[in-house]
């Protein structure tokens, strides 16, 4: 994890990265362009927290997590999210911003309240089904709400998480051990003669270690069982996968591309998607755009 000078997430890093990678990926030139409002915002949201005069609680439990919640603090934040992305969002991505500031706080506490109560968590990502098709409108408007309370409280995550003591290491822990939530993404980062496996949080982003050989959905450990992708065009990125629960992960490879930044390059990543659901994998737990 790429962390600036005063000791948070180097937003700045997550900017270039993203502009590197719209320039060379045409394909995902878009994506990385819409990221970049958003990490500004990141960076802007998590700078306010970081200030000196600010105090955060630091929760010694994944409960604790859960109830440290500051809406008093964060929500005077909320609307300069929803005006950015009314502004340079997607269509539906604007219109659900829209539709979501006419609401006004008090829908927007509710709101904020439930997602960080449940975010990242196993019966959370259970959920994420698709809708009954009578229902699939009203599945869409969710989606896009989710993703906008995902933008604005990740920040805040992080900086909890930064904040509180390392728990001890136990390298079979298929959640976060912070937050109770599911892994996002695969790291290999380089130790001595290869690499080491770490999972990084899909909710606080905490990043711990993982054996290298385990799929993180199910336990299954006969490596026969545990087929890996790479896509020409992403040959540091791996897509994990596994055949007896059809979950799979994607991992980021830092032996091969020492300059990747695991949660930017995830996003460019779109031919492994497709890889993926042409041959009915599912995946863990989605990127922050579902790429």
């Amino acid at each position: 994890m790429t962390l600036a000078k005063f000791g948070g997430p180097d937003y700045d890093a997550r900017v270039r990265r993203a502009q590197h990678l719209g320039a060379i990926h045409p394909f995902a030139a878009e994506v990385m362009t819409f990221y970049q409002h958003l990490a500004q915002f990141q960076k802007r949201l998590y700078s306010h927290l970081a200030q000196p005069t600010t105090r955060h609680p630091a929760p010694a439990s994944a409960a604790q997590f859960r109830s440290s919640l500051d809406l008093a603090l964060l929500l005077q934040y909320f609307p300069e999210l929803l005006s950015l992305l009314q502004a340079v969002g997607p269509p539906p991505v604007a219109e659900s911003a829209r539709q979501l500031s006419l609401q006004g706080p008090a829908a927007w506490i509710t709101f904020l309240t439930e997602y960080w109560t449940s975010a990242g968590s196993v019966t959370h990502v259970g959920s994420q089904t698709p809708p009954p098709r009578g229902d699939a409108q009203s599945g869409a408007a969710e989606v896009l709400t989710e993703f906008i309370l995902r933008v604005f409280l990740e920040p805040y995550a992080q900086f909890l998480s930064s904040n509180r003591a390392a728990p001890p290491a136990i390298t079979t822990h298929s959640v976060c051990p912070i937050c109770n939530s599911s892994p996002l993404l695969g790291v290999l980062r380089p130790e001595g003669d290869g690499g080491k496996r770490h999972l990084l949080c899909s909710f606080c982003l905490y990043e711990w270690e993982f054996r290298r050989i385990l799929c993180p959905t199910c336990g299954e450990e006969a490596e026969n069982k545990l087929p890996v992708y790479v896509a020409e065009q992403f040959p540091h990125i791996r897509t994990e996968a596994c055949e007896t629960c059809h979950y799979y992960i994607r991992t980021i490879d830092l032996t091969k591309d020492g300059h990747a930044i695991p949660l930017v390059d995830d996003l460019a990543a779109i031919p492994l998607t497709l890889w993926a659901t042409e041959r009915n994998y599912t995946r863990l737990h989605p990127n922050l755009l579902s790429t």
